[in-house]
């Protein structure tokens, strides 16, 4: 975007006025490493354009006085149904990121998620928040450090463990590669040096105030380090290909908080979810940055939602960006939804007070959007309002 097309507002608004101040602020490598998707990028653009293809049914002249959009998600109460997804390095995005989105998702009354790649530390985020966060956890090779992490989460206070099941392998992310953001030569470390000098404010917030440059949830097994390689490098020699279902077995075992299954597209493994004990699944192609050409999340949520038939909650993620799309998603069938790059960008863009003015406009939305469609209770939306 040129200086001629610079959007006309004072305060941002949208996802995409905040992704738009986002990468004002960010090296070139962090905006694009939260921004891009897999490969071609084309399961990151339908995540998107299926939400918006659907056309909801407007109902008029209905009393629409008390609309209620509070709700209930495993267990914790939530002012809207709505959670923050993990989102890696969070605090590279600004100082002490995760911090500021714990801090600003308790405030509006809805659960935040710790990354396992987290910058701040769990006892970090946890003592900064009035509500313990959910965390996020990945198959680790090394079991005795995942249950180093169970531990670790656990005695921070931390009752509901989030479990990514679509990283067999990092997804191909060009966009990655042409910023050189692992790379380990010299022209690469330039080139990182070099997007860095572009934006002294994020050198000030993050990089001298922002730190210690660590990942907080792994320090035991992840020592003194603040070079993008070095977690690129901890991410292939730690993420386990070989993961199967007996391993969620065992993970059933080792946890008795409350468990959610993220990264499920298939009815098969939705169901299977439900058998090793999952109190909950997240419909997720992990923001489009694994499988390029999987389906939407929107797309594959009715199926799974008739096939799992309230056995146990169903989250889903990829592709909401405001009100209007998290009624759609319960409309087909979720309990809720998650949101990762539009918070990450209100962070990024605004701080703790940016994440709570978009939070705040996303609960009006689905008030309005509520009221619009002559339902007062979450309850009420059901596949009718859709046009099929």
């Amino acid at each position: 975007m040129n200086s001629f097309m610079k959007p006309l507002f004072s305060e941002p608004a949208t996802a995409s006025d905040y992704r738009y101040l986002a990468k004002q602020k960010l090296p070139r490598f962090l905006f694009d490493y939260i921004d891009g998707g897999a490969n071609a990028e084309l399961t990151l653009e339908r995540n998107c354009s299926d939400f918006n293809s659907l056309q909801l049914r407007q109902k008029v002249m209905r009393d629409v006085s008390h609309v209620d959009v509070a709700t209930s998600l495993l267990g914790h109460d939530c002012a809207l149904p709505l959670a923050l997804a993990p989102v890696g390095m969070s605090g590279m995005m600004r100082q002490r990121g995760e911090v500021q989105a714990a801090k600003a998702a308790s405030q509006i009354g809805v659960p935040f998620t710790l990354s396992t790649m987290g910058v701040c530390p769990v006892e970090e985020v946890n003592q900064a928040a009035s509500r313990p966060c959910w965390f996020q956890l990945y198959m680790l090779k090394d079991r005795d450090a995942v249950l180093s992490i169970l531990s670790r989460v656990k005695k921070a206070g931390c009752d509901t463990l989030v479990f990514t099941v679509d990283l067999a392998m990092p997804g191909l992310r060009h966009r990655d590669t042409r910023n050189s953001l692992s790379s380990t030569t010299a022209r690469g470390k330039m080139s990182r040096a070099w997007q860095i000098a572009q934006r002294p404010s994020w050198v000030m917030d993050v990089g001298v105030k922002g730190k210690p440059h660590i990942l907080g949830n792994l320090s035991e097994i992840l020592q003194n380090t603040s070079d993008f390689s070095d977690y690129a490098k901890f991410a292939a020699a730690q993420f386990d290909p070989s993961v199967t279902w007996d391993d969620l077995v065992w993970l059933r075992q080792q946890w008795s908080g409350k468990l959610i299954i993220k990264g499920v597209l298939d009815i098969d493994d939705a169901k299977r979810s439900v058998d090793i004990g999952a109190d909950a699944i997240v419909v997720s192609n992990h923001g489009a940055r694994q499988l390029d050409s999987a389906p939407s999340s929107i797309s594959v949520l009715p199926s799974i939602a008739k096939a799992i038939n309230g056995e146990v909650e169903i989250l889903m993620d990829g592709g909401v960006r405001n009100g209007v799309d998290l009624v759609k998603a319960l409309i087909l069938g979720a309990n809720g939804a998650m949101i990762g790059r539009p918070w990450i960008w209100a962070v990024a863009a605004k701080g703790e007070q940016g994440l709570v003015d978009y939070l705040s406009l996303f609960k009006q939305e689905v008030q309005y959007t509520m009221a619009l469609l002559g339902v007062n209770q979450l309850a009420e939306l059901s596949p009718d309002l859709l046009y099929q």
